[in-house]
């Protein structure tokens, strides 16, 4: 039986990040270094691999990273996820949004998009869906086609029926969707005003002008720098008096930063940009 060692020295792990940087042009260096190192040696005990197998196949084999890479990002999401944040979105966020003629959302980090839907449906319940265009990106492709696709399974949508009603939404989740044996397909009006695409916050910059930016329980996975150089990239991304959501977990650590957003809502870390 192959002998998988139970961790990385810190050296080895440096080694894989300047790999994967110099060959794919991703660069984990920011990452946080306990969460990558966990995932990467999930990676290698799944595919039974040693550091040195691990070098090998990322060296030889371009497909492989697409795996590597569906593993080392975060991939958890749910709809309606915090309901309480859907709440007060709905209550201090959305009034704003409704005296706009065309809102641009983009959500960072959108994974297989329940993000992007249950903003789309939140928009839609307060009459706002026609002129709203939703942005969702991230680096994994194959997420990013699950949620073009707009399908999951109807045990997850009966999971997220609590996550709804504590929204404070009427009727039901199932609402929205049409159901096929299994699986549920959200309607095709909440996907219209949609777009998913790939972008890496930790490279790529600003494409387009907000009024609101969601990237919510990422932050968690960056060291501080990286995370001042992502908030950056989202203050010049948002038109004047736009909106930042981050993830009940996240808050503004920087007094650079602090001074350039305006707490609308500390217990689910809502803010607002001041200044142009």
């Amino acid at each position: 039986m192959l002998d998988i060692p139970g961790s990385l020295t810190v050296n080895e792990l440096h080694e894989l990040i300047d790999l994967v940087k110099s060959i794919y042009g991703f660069d984990f260096s920011d990452y946080s270094k306990a969460s990558l190192k966990r995932r990467l040696l999930r990676v290698m005990q799944q595919k039974k691999l040693s550091f040195y197998d691990l070098k090998h196949v990322l060296i030889n084999d371009p497909a492989f990273f697409q795996m590597f890479l569906e593993e080392i990002t975060v991939n958890v999401t749910e709809m309606f996820r915090d309901p309480t944040f859907y709440k007060a979105l709905n209550n201090q966020v959305i009034p704003y949004l409704s005296s706009y003629q065309h809102t641009k959302i983009w959500c960072a980090g959108c994974s297989s998009g329940e993000e992007v839907y249950s903003l789309m449906i939140l928009l839609n319940e307060a009459g706002l869906r026609k002129k709203s265009f939703i942005y969702g990106t991230d680096i994994n492709t194959e997420m990013l086609n699950e949620a073009r696709k707009g399908i999951y399974s109807l045990r997850k949508i009966k999971s997220y029926a609590e996550n709804y009603q504590l929204s404070g939404l009427s009727g039901s989740i199932i609402d929205h969707f049409t159901v096929l044996y299994d699986a549920a397909s959200i309607h095709n009006e909440l996907k219209q005003n949609t777009l998913f695409s790939v972008h890496n916050l930790v490279s790529d910059g600003v494409f387009n002008e907000f009024q609101l930016i969601s990237c919510r329980n990422v932050f968690i996975y960056f060291e501080i720098k990286l995370q001042e150089r992502i908030l950056d990239l989202f203050y010049k991304s948002l038109a004047p008096l736009g909106f930042l959501c981050l993830g009940t977990k996240e808050t503004i650590r920087s007094d650079y930063f602090r001074k350039k957003f305006k707490a609308i809502n500390l217990k689910e870390n809502i803010y607002q940009k001041i200044g142009s």
